[in-house]
């Protein structure tokens, strides 16, 4: 294995370390302010956080496993491991926030007064110096690494941030306007916004564990770098698809029809480089075709 790789595993490791000791100190936090305060926002907040946990210790162990190199049951890897994580934080993430509707929508129903709300607000920004740091850090790796399972973990700490935020508005709104409805209200937000990052989750997971091809502007610098060399007539049967940090790339190349098999292996080779170095991490695999031969192949476009 490369350095590349081996920095990339350490990177992915550490996100998922430093996401659960995060997790792990808010529930504390958040804890001790809910059973002060009383306030259902931040009751939200701390189950948010709850399942942050649970996301995070199912990410730890799913990026563990996705690490593992090929083996002879695994040919493409174990990357897709990433992904079936996704599709778990977004239980997750929408259990919780119908859990979350039914808590604040009772609050709506029978209002109740917050005490010590300072304290509240007080762990809330805590909270939000806490996840701002690791957010910052999860998209230095998945800038780096490309990871879905970091990636997913860092969307729904992003949107941590916002509900932090939201209960500070809420908590100040309580205290100093006298508005008791802000505390359901803002919760029920939140339940929404939960919701819509479990949305987002799932349909990236989905996304690759059916294969998806990558966004056609990305197809067309496969296509642009397999042009620009001058001895390609041209090239058909283009597939892509990913598997956590690692992508597969898979084409035919047209080259004459007359050309000996060392000379097309050699500009297979060439175009195979320069697609490696336009797109780090993935595999390319390419197959010589005599130029204007068609095989009947899958649909797919070239």
């Amino acid at each position: 294995m490369s350095a590349a790789p081996d920095d990339h595993a350490r990177l992915m490791r550490l996100a998922t370390y430093a996401a659960t000791a995060t997790a792990t100190v808010l529930i504390a936090v958040k804890l001790a302010a809910w059973v002060a305060t009383g306030s259902v926002a931040l009751l939200s907040t701390l189950i948010d956080s709850v399942l942050d946990l649970a996301a995070s210790a199912l990410n730890l162990m799913a990026v563990r496993h996705a690490l593992i190199p090929a083996d002879h049951d695994h040919g493409f890897g174990h990357g897709k491991a990433e992904s079936l994580a996704g599709l778990g934080q977004a239980a997750f993430i929408a259990g919780s926030g119908g859990l979350l509707l039914i808590q604040a929508g009772g609050r709506v129903i029978r209002p109740e007064p917050v005490q010590h709300g300072e304290w509240g607000i007080a762990v809330m920004v805590f909270s939000i110096l806490a996840t701002a740091a690791l957010v910052t850090f999860q998209r230095h790796v998945v800038a780096r690494t490309r990871s879905t399972a970091i990636s997913a973990d860092s969307l729904h700490y992003a949107g941590d941030l916002l509900i932090n935020a939201s209960v500070i508005v809420s908590l100040l709104l309580t205290l100093w306007g006298g508005w008791t409805l802000a505390d359901p209200l803002f919760a029920m937000a939140i339940a929404g916004w939960l919701m819509v990052n479990a949305w987002r989750i799932m349909r990236a997971s989905l996304d690759t564990l059916m294969d998806r091809e990558l966004p056609d502007a990305e197809r067309d610098r496969i296509r642009a770098v397999v042009r620009a060399n001058p001895e390609v007539l041209g090239m058909h049967d283009l597939r892509t698809r990913t598997s956590g940090r690692q992508g597969f790339i898979q084409l035919h190349l047209e080259l004459p029809a007359d050309l000996p098999l060392i000379q097309a292996h050699r500009i297979a080779d060439e175009v195979e480089h320069a697609i490696e170095a336009e797109f780090p991490g993935f595999e390319v695999i390419i197959h010589q075709d005599p130029a204007g031969l068609r095989e009947d192949h899958q649909p797919s476009s070239g």
